[in-house]
């Protein structure tokens, strides 16, 4: 796989698919990427579990953080990597020994491992480097073009109220264009 470009379908797949999501990085600094992705990603629907050593058994956004990914006790989806690029093959390697391993690794913008994506794809997993999954769901979304983004994708759907009632937007459905 290419790692510089990314379908539109495959990220859609991706975020459509994955249900349990394990933030390793997690921030309790409000101002800090990683604490605004996992706010979001909970606002989305997705179950997040923050992953920080440092903030181990303490509540981020109403989620237990945990030591590790083996502390956390239920299978996991994919592992949201919020961590430098020296980080992310030791922690692809962590993934990859779970007894249920994640379907799914996916390394924040400026995090690329080519030998550890390489790692998780001879394993049968998917994934993506160098981005974020709150900007590509909000570009698949529609949501992007609130904030002056170019999502790329043209629709003409109208955006329709989350179940959450907070926010509307185009949700993950929609267009097969590819990027």
């Amino acid at each position: 796989m290419n790692h510089d470009e990314y379908t539109t379908n495959y990220i859609r797949d991706i975020l459509r698919g994955v249900k349990t999501i394990a933030l390793v990085g997690a921030s309790s600094n409000p101002v800090r990427p990683s604490y605004l992705v996992m706010q979001y990603l909970l606002g989305k629907g997705y179950e997040v579990i923050p992953v920080n050593p440092g903030l181990a058994g303490q509540m981020l956004h109403g989620q237990l953080v945990h030591r590790s990914l083996k502390d956390i006790p239920k299978p996991i989806d994919m592992v949201d990597i919020f961590r430098s690029s020296d980080a992310a093959g030791p922690i692809v390697d962590e993934a990859l020994a779970l007894a249920l391993k994640p379907s799914v690794i996916w390394m924040q913008l400026t995090v690329r491992d080519d030998e550890a994506a390489a790692r998780a794809e001879a394993a049968g997993l998917k994934v993506v480097m160098n981005r974020c999954p709150k900007m590509e769901y909000g570009k698949i979304s529609g949501e992007w073009t609130w904030v002056g983004g170019n999502s790329g994708i043209v629709s003409s759907r109208r955006q329709q109220r989350h179940e959450n009632g907070k926010m509307q937007s185009l949700g993950l459905g929609g267009t097969s264009n590819t990027r």
